[in-house]
């Protein structure tokens, strides 16, 4: 891929049900396990997006089990 298709890729938040984020390229299947969050753009905006929302990076099960 050169480095120009490369910057042009588009991408997609997904997050888990961990609420952990992650990007995928748009036009393919996301994993089970991961839905879209509706973010799409670059790659760098997608990851300025997550650095955003992302803030406690502890999986939800332990932020869970840390509130009993």
């Amino acid at each position: 891929m050169s480095a120009i298709s490369f910057q042009s890729q588009l991408y997609e938040v997904v997050v888990n049900q961990e609420d952990q984020y992650s990007i995928w390229p748009v036009g393919k299947i996301v994993p089970n396990g991961w839905i879209l969050v509706g973010k799409q753009g670059t790659k760098e905006a997608c990851l300025d997006y997550i650095g955003d929302v992302w803030t406690d990076m502890r999986p939800r099960s332990l932020r869970a089990s840390m509130l009993n």
